[in-house]
């Protein structure tokens, strides 16, 4: 009986691997054939340093093919890298690394083969994981892997696994703080797989945590992605602050208005010309804008109007950077072909002017988009960028990930087009403005208030006397003409 005690010490002394006191400057060499002395060590930087003495059979040759991408759960792959390999032994030995295999090649005789690994260190709750595969990947068996893990602080535990399933032999912390394992007989191709709980704080934690290479892993949510959804976040209030702001009205004060008076003073409100007031009021050109512009270029001396049989418009001085895109178009229409043309032959193309006017209305600030469009600037951009999204979100999810990046751009695109449908045609300032023209108290005895009584609708009874526009003093019947000629169907001559 006390020679049985005896041998089952000596058995359990040799799979342990009690080593004497040097034994953590290296592995003790393998005493059996086709057996693996491994030393772990995590430095105070996280990384893990790694030395493994190997023993093959002289005529044999052994290979360990390592993944350096495994599965984490959650469609989610952890990343390794292997740096500083060496290798003492025979001299057909060598080792390579790419970027998602680690691959040892050995020779017959003992080899001893030396690396560092990143990424080996992961946070599990409020501890330090280490993990490592001692063995797997090996083209042939081994009859014995003992393993000795060292680290800056003693660990709170250790597990260690065959194929993700069975326990190892043995797996343990000594009284010193050395962690242990030990297995004999292992298989071609078993991982022997080692865990270590290491306190909190004992070295930073370096493991690198990336989306599964897989459709599923290319949707999972990841700091980049998250800061993706930050923006969308962004764009969502931004969006929600201009809708709001622009459907907001501008309040003005009650009463009417008084843009003129009879001793020549002039003042519009911010600015208006005669032929932007009827579009103001009522989101599209109307009839009376033309014979208006026509009008305000006459009082403003850029025409002169003759008292003739059939009303004579004169070319009187050169259009120059006062006047609008939409009002030189109406000059130069007017005195295409001549400095002169009666009032009965004069054509002007609705089209041109009622598309610079609608931009010029959109330069200054009072409609969002050109009146009598269902979409404007914003809900394009949107579209495109919603496309783009899209576009996006299908080549990350074939190719590097983080597909869910393109979502949060073809959602902020949604966001933008989804803004530029409620945004109002006219904004705060039009709308302003446009209660002001409603309420307008003309005198029309002043000549720079008769463009904007036109504009308006008014066909007021003119006070005969000397005007400096016109030759005669009949304008009443010149105005009159004007709206005749210019405010008819809008067919024919003058689209």
């Amino acid at each position: 009986m006390a020679k049985s005690r005896l041998f089952a010490l000596l058995v359990v002394g040799v799979v342990l691997g009690i080593a004497p006191a040097g034994a953590q400057d290296g592995p003790p060499l393998p005493t059996l054939p086709q057996s693996a002395e491994i030393e772990l060590k995590v430095q105070r930087d996280g990384a893990l340093s790694v030395t493994e003495a190997i023993s093959v059979p002289a005529d044999a040759h052994l290979t360990r093919r390592v993944p350096l991408r495994v599965p984490a759960g959650n469609d989610r792959d952890r990343v390794l890298a292997v740096r500083d390999v060496a290798i003492e032994g025979r001299g057909d030995s060598d080792a390579e690394v790419t970027e998602d295999e680690f691959t040892v090649r050995l020779g017959g005789g003992t080899s001893v083969v030396r690396y560092t690994v990143d990424g080996a260190v992961g946070a599990a709750g409020d501890s330090l994981e280490v993990s490592w595969p001692l063995a797997g990947g090996w083209d042939g068996p081994l009859k014995l892997l003992r393993a000795s893990f060292a680290a800056p602080k003693i660990p709170k535990s250790v597990r260690c696994s065959l194929d993700g399933t069975w326990p190892c032999l043995a797996a343990q912390i000594d009284h010193a703080g050395l962690t242990r394992f030990s297995q004999q007989n292992l298989a071609p191709g078993t991982r022997m797989d080692a865990t270590v709980v290491l306190p909190p704080g004992t070295v930073p934690a370096n493991a690198h945590v990336v989306p599964a290479a897989t459709l599923a892993g290319a949707f999972v949510l990841t700091t980049p992605v998250a800061l993706a959804w930050a923006g969308f976040a962004v764009v969502c209030a931004a969006v929600l602050g201009m809708v709001l702001r622009a459907r907001r009205r501008v309040r003005t004060p009650p009463g009417p208005v008084e843009l003129g008076a009879g001793d020549g003073r002039f003042s519009s409100p911010d600015g208006v010309l005669p032929g932007q007031v009827g579009t103001l009021l009522h989101g599209e050109l109307g009839p009376a804008e033309l014979p208006a512009t026509v009008l305000d270029l006459a009082v403003r001396n850029y025409l002169w109007v003759r008292d003739e049989p059939d009303w004579l418009l004169e070319r009187r001085n050169e259009p120059d950077e006062q006047l609008t895109g939409y009002e030189r178009l109406v000059f130069d229409a007017l005195f295409a072909d001549s400095t002169s043309v009666p009032l009965s032959r004069a054509e002007v193309a609705l089209g041109p002017m009622r598309d610079e006017l609608y931009a010029e209305l959109v330069r200054r600030r009072w409609f969002t988009r050109p009146p009598g469009t269902r979409t404007g600037r914003l809900f394009r951009a949107g579209v495109r960028i919603g496309c783009y999204g899209v576009f996006l979100t299908v080549l990350l999810a074939l190719t590097a990930g983080y597909a869910q990046a393109g979502l949060a751009l073809a959602a902020s695109g949604a966001v933008l087009a989804l803004g530029g449908l409620l945004l109002p045609v006219r904004t705060p300032r039009g709308d302003a403005l446009a209660d002001l023209l409603g309420r307008l108290r003309l005198d029309v005895d002043s000549d720079r208030a008769l463009p904007y009584a036109v504009a308006l609708g008014e066909t007021p009874e003119l006070p005969s006397r000397e005007r400096y526009w016109i030759a005669g003093a009949d304008a009443g019947a010149f105005v009159d003409a004007l709206v005749g000629a210019f405010a008819g169907s809008g067919q024919g001559r003058r689209q």
